[in-house]
C-alpha cells in the first residue's frame, strides 16, 4: 500500500469513526478533532486559533482517535453497518434474470441482519 493510499485510508477511517462517535466526546475533543480531520487544518492552525501549543493539539488528536478507536472496538457499529449495507448490496447486484433470491435466501438474509443489530 503506498503512502498516499494510507493516508487516504487513514482519513476515511478518521471521519467514519468521527460520523458514528463524535457525538461521545466532549466539546473541546470534537472542535479539535473537526478542525484536524474534517476541515483538515494544520496543527500550526489549530494550535494558534485554540491558544495551545501544537505539540498539546497533537496530543489531543492521538488521544481522541485512541478513544473513538475503543468505541468502535467495543460497539462494532461501523463493523455492523458495513456487514448490512455488504449483504444489501450483493442483493441488490444480483441477476435479476435468475428471478432473484428464493424466499429462504431472503429469510437467511434477514436472520443475519437481526444477528449484526442484536450482537
Amino acid at each position: 500500500m503506498t503512502e498516499q493510499s494510507e493516508g487516504l485510508r487513514k482519513m476515511v477511517e478518521q471521519g467514519l469513526l468521527f460520523d458514528y462517535y463524535g457525538c461521545l466526546l466532549t466539546q473541546q475533543q470534537q472542535r479539535l478533532y473537526q478542525d484536524a480531520v474534517c476541515e483538515d487544518m494544520s496543527l500550526s492552525e489549530i494550535s494558534q486559533l485554540e491558544g495551545i501549543s501544537r505539540q498539546a493539539v497533537s496530543d489531543q488528536i492521538q488521544r481522541t482517535t485512541k478513544k473513538l478507536r475503543e468505541y468502535e472496538e467495543k460497539l462494532r457499529l461501523i463493523e455492523k453497518f458495513s456487514a448490512i449495507r455488504d449483504l444489501c448490496d450483493s442483493r441488490l447486484s444480483g441477476d435479476d434474470s435468475a428471478g432473484g433470491p428464493s424466499a429462504e435466501e431472503l429469510l437467511a438474509d434477514l436472520r443475519r441482519i437481526r444477528s449484526y443489530i442484536q450482537d
